[in-house]
C-alpha cells in the first residue's frame, strides 16, 4: 500500500502574503493660527500642538465655523480637542449668512454677518506614522521654497491709532462694478494704514436700504483677514441711505462690546458715489454726539442737471466732523484711484486733528502738585494722595489720550513722575500711591515756577489743554502770584486747592479767572473728598470753552 501524501508544514517556508491593513490617516502638522481656508480640501486630518494661548485663537461661530477661524481653536471650542493639541478631522462646508457666539472650553468665539466658507470639525485618528511635513500655516506655499513660520499677531502702526469705520455705498445707485472698484480702494486704504493689535483697527459697514455691519472692530487684528473680509463682502443694492447707514455705525458699531478701545479716536469714514438719497445732516449730528469723527469721501459730484435731485447740496460740509476742509476728500470717479490712497491715510492717522473725539477726559495733561509740608503729617499726606487719585482715575490715560504728574514740594521739589514716564491708568494709581512723604518747609511759588519748567516745558507742543492743580495746606514762604502769572500766560489752567491753614488769599492769587470757580478751601483733610467733583467738573468746563 502506497504511502498517503501528508502536507507538512515547514516553518521558513513560502505563503501568500496576507493582504495589508489600511493605515490610519497621516494627518498634516498645522499651527496654533492655521485657518480653514489655509487648507483647501474636504476631509482633512491634521495635528494640533499643544500649549496654544487660548486668548490668541480667532474663532467665529459654533459647531460651523468660518474658515477664518483657527482650525484648532474650532476644535477646542468644541471638545474635539483640549488645549495640550491632538489630531483632527477637518470638513469643508459651505458658506453661511450668520456665525453665532458662544463660549465654550474658555473660548469664546465672535458673530459673523456673512462668510463665503465654512468648516466643521471632529475628533481624528492618529497615524501609525509621525505626521508628515512642516506645519501648515498657509495655504499652497510656492513650489520650492520653504513654508514661513506664521508670525505672532503685529503689532501695527503705532503711530496710526484710530478705531476706524469704512462706509460704503451698497446701492443702486453705484452698482455692481462701481462697488468693486470701491471694495478696491478701501482695501488698498486698511493696507497702508498698518494695521495692528496696537494700531489702527478697522471694519466694515455698508449702506443700502437698510445698513449692515459687515464685521467689527475686534474681529480681524491683520490687513491680511482684513483685505480677505473685505473681497467677501457682497453688493446688496437699494437706495444708498447714507444718513440712516451713518446714524446706525454713530449708535451700534463705535461700542466696547465691539472693540472700541478707550483713548483711541473714533472715525467713520463715509463713501458716497453722487449724493445721499435721506437726511445725512442729522446723522452727522448724532455721530458727532458720540464723539466720532466724520470724514465724507465724495465720488463723481452730481453734474449740474443732477443738482435739482441733491436735497442738500451742502451735505459734506454738514455731515463732517468740523466743515474745515480737513474731513472732506473728493475723488473724480473710482478709476486711477491708487494715488489718493496715501493722503487719506496721512488724514486719517492724524490723531491730533480728530477734534470730535478729544473730550476733556482724553485730551489733558494734568499736573499735581502736593505739599508734602511738615504740616501736613504722614496721615494728612495719605487723604491728599487719595485726592489725587480719584480725580486721575476719571480720565482716559494713554499714550494720545490724558496724561498725568505729580511733583511733591517743601522748600525743595521732586518731581514724582512726569506726562511721559506712564500711559496707564493701572500703572498712574500705582505710583501715586507709592509716593514718599517728604516733609519740610512751604516754598509754593518756587514749585510752581518748577513745575512750569520741568513738568510742562517738555509737552509744550502736546496738542492736549494743560492743567494744574495745587493742593496745600499753610502759607507760602515765598510769592505766590509771580510764578502763577507765569504758568497763566504759559497757557496752564490752575486749581488750587487749601485745606486747614492755608490762606484764601495765596489761593485765589494762584487760581485761574474766574478765581470764584478755580479755588477752593475746607477746614478737614477729610474734606478734600467732595471737592474731587468739583475739579473735574472744572477741567472739563474750561476744556470745553477752549474747544469753542
Amino acid at each position: 500500500m502506497s504511502a498517503a501524501w501528508i502536507p507538512v508544514l515547514c516553518l521558513g517556508g513560502y505563503a501568500p502574503p496576507a493582504a495589508p491593513r489600511p493605515l490610519a490617516p497621516i494627518p498634516i502638522a498645522i499651527t496654533c493660527s492655521t485657518r480653514g481656508l489655509d487648507i483647501r480640501k474636504e476631509k482633512v486630518d491634521v495635528l494640533c500642538p499643544g500649549g496654544c494661548p487660548l486668548e490668541e485663537f480667532s474663532v467665529f461661530g459654533n459647531i460651523v465655523y468660518a474658515s477664518v477661524s483657527s482650525i484648532c481653536g474650532a476644535a477646542v471650542h468644541r471638545g474635539v480637542i483640549s488645549n495640550s493639541g491632538g489630531p483632527v478631522r477637518v470638513y469643508s462646508l459651505p458658506g453661511r449668512e450668520n456665525y453665532s457666539s458662544v463660549d465654550a472650553n474658555g473660548i469664546q468665539s465672535q458673530t459673523l454677518s456673512r462668510w463665503s466658507a465654512s468648516f466643521t470639525v471632529t475628533k481624528g485618528k492618529s497615524g501609525t506614522q509621525e505626521a508628515t511635513g512642516l506645519a501648515v500655516s498657509t495655504a499652497r506655499p510656492p513650489t520650492g521654497k520653504r513654508l514661513k513660520k506664521t508670525p505672532e499677531k503685529k503689532t501695527g502702526n503705532k503711530d496710526c491709532k484710530a478705531d476706524i469705520a469704512f462706509l460704503i455705498d451698497g446701492s443702486f445707485n453705484i452698482g455692481q462694478r462701481r462697488f468693486n472698484l470701491q471694495k478696491n480702494f478701501v482695501g488698498k486704504v486698511a493696507l497702508m494704514l498698518g494695521i495692528g493689535t496696537e494700531g489702527p483697527h478697522v471694519g466694515l459697514v455698508q449702506a443700502s436700504e437698510h445698513p449692515k455691519i459687515e464685521f467689527y472692530l475686534k474681529n480681524f487684528t491683520s490687513a491680511k483677514d482684513v483685505l480677505f473680509a473685505i473681497k467677501e463682502v457682497g453688493f446688496r443694492g437699494g437706495n444708498s441711505n447714507t444718513g440712516k447707514a451713518l446714524k446706525h455705525t454713530a449708535q451700534k458699531f463705535f461700542t466696547s462690546d465691539a472693540g472700541v478701545r478707550k483713548g483711541i479716536p473714533k472715525v467713520v469714514v463715509v463713501f458716497i458715489d453722487g449724493w445721499p438719497s435721506d437726511d445725512i445732516e442729522e446723522a452727522g449730528i448724532v455721530a458727532r454726539e458720540f464723539g466720532v469723527n466724520v470724514f465724507i469721501v465724495s465720488v463723481a459730484k452730481p453734474i449740474p442737471e443732477e443738482l435739482g435731485m441733491v436735497q442738500d447740496v451742502a451735505f459734506v460740509d454738514k455731515a463732517v466732523c468740523r466743515s474745515n476742509g480737513f474731513f472732506s476728500y473728493h475723488m473724480p470717479n473710482w478709476f486711477g484711484t491708487t494715488k489718493y490712497v496715501k493722503p487719506l491715510v496721512q488724514k486719517l492717522c492724524s490723531h491730533e486733528q480728530m477734534m470730535c473725539s478729544k473730550t476733556c477726559y482724553n485730551s489733558v495733561n494734568i499736573a499735581f502738585l502736593i505739599d508734602g509740608s511738615s504740616s501736613v503729617g504722614d496721615s494728612n499726606f495719605r487723604l491728599m494722595l487719595e485726592f489725587v487719585s480719584n480725580i486721575a482715575k476719571t480720565f482716559e490715560i494713554s499714550d494720545i489720550g490724558a496724561k498725568i504728574a505729580a511733583v511733591q514740594f517743601t522748600y525743595d521739589q521732586r518731581t514724582e513722575f512726569s506726562f511721559t514716564d506712564y500711559n496707564t491708568k493701572e500703572n498712574v494709581l500705582a505710583v501715586i500711591r507709592n509716593i514718599r512723604y517728604m516733609s519740610g518747609g512751604t516754598a509754593t511759588g518756587d514749585a510752581i515756577s518748577f513745575t512750569v519748567r520741568n513738568v510742562f516745558g517738555p509737552v509744550r507742543e502736546s496738542p492736549n489743554k494743560n492743567f494744574l492743580v495745587i493742593v496745600t495746606d499753610g502759607q507760602s514762604y515765598d510769592d505766590v502770584r509771580g510764578p502763577a502769572a507765569a504758568a497763566h500766560d504759559a497757557g496752564i489752567t490752575i486749581f488750587s486747592v487749601g485745606v486747614a491753614w492755608a490762606p484764601l488769599d495765596d489761593l485765589k492769587d494762584m487760581a485761574s479767572k474766574p478765581k470764584e470757580s478755580h479755588a477752593f478751601f475746607t477746614r478737614e483733610f477729610t474734606g478734600l473728598e467732595p471737592i474731587v467733583s468739583d475739579v473735574i467738573r472744572g477741567i472739563c468746563r474750561d476744556f470745553l470753552e477752549s474747544q469753542q
